[in-house]
Order: structure tokens, then C-alpha cells, then sequence
């Protein structure tokens, strides 16, 4: 099977030169959603454990995941990678008058383990129009 991305050209201007043209890059275009139900059908195909045991482990990894990343661990999901916390605050001038209410957000990212990278090497891409901003 052929793995591809859809990719568009999109035009970015410069915050700091808005009156300047832009330059243009590629931007990925996503072919749609993979919900949890469909991905347990995709591993019921490749093995043969029942549909309710993976749908069981599934919605329990989402809450383990969950647990550990609140708790500040890092994830890690073999060759798939790593999933990890990162947070942004607000600045200040000195150490001491930081606050943990200076914190504005917290993100969870996701490291790319060796497999997923060695998958995505060979990805091919195709051109497609810009979806509408809605």
C-alpha cells in the first residue's frame, strides 16, 4: 500500500513585515479522522485477540496515559515514541517573584520514536488545493 500526505502551498507573512509579500510553504492536509473504534477494527484484522479486549485496553491506556502525564512522567511508547508535558508562562524579572499562577498552559508533545520515523521516511506527497478557513 502506497502511504501518502496531502500536502498545499500556502503564502506566510513576515509579523514583523506584514506590508512585505509573503513567502510560501508546504502545509499538511489531513484526509480525515481515525476514531477508537476504527483503529481496534484495524488491530482486530491483524490479530486475534477479541474486538471488546481491545477496545478494553484501549480506553485503559487513554486513562493511564492521562494519569501519568498529569503526574508529570514522561510516556514512552516503545519505537512508536514518547509522549511528554511541556507548560508556558508568563515572564518576570527575577526568580524569586515567579508564581505558578504566571503558568498559562500546558501541551502534551509527542517524540517520534525510530519506527515512526523509518515509516514516515517513506512517505510520498501529493499536491492539493487549500481547504477553506472556516
Amino acid at each position: 500500500m502506497n502511504k501518502y500526505l496531502n500536502y498545499s502551498v500556502v503564502e506566510r507573512k513576515s509579523p514583523r513585515f506584514p506590508d512585505k509579500p509573503g513567502r510560501f510553504y508546504a502545509q499538511s492536509q489531513s484526509r480525515g479522522q481515525v476514531e477508537i473504534k476504527e483503529l481496534a477494527n484495524r488491530i482486530h484484522r491483524m490479530c486475534t485477540v477479541p474486538m471488546p479486549g481491545i477496545m478494553a485496553v484501549m480506553i485503559a491506556m487513554e486513562n493511564v496515559l492521562a494519569e501519568a502525564l498529569s503526574q508529570g512522567e514522561i510516556v514512552r511508547l516503545g519505537e512508536l515514541g514518547s509522549l511528554y508535558t511541556s507548560v508556558g508562562s508568563r515572564c518576570c524579572r527575577k526568580q524569586e517573584d515567579f508564581t505558578p499562577k504566571m503558568i498559562n498552559k500546558v501541551k502534551v508533545l509527542f517524540r517520534t520514536g525510530k519506527e515512526l520515523r523509518r515509516c514516515l521516511r517513506r512517505v510520498k506527497f501529493v499536491k492539493v488545493e487549500q481547504r477553506k478557513k472556516r
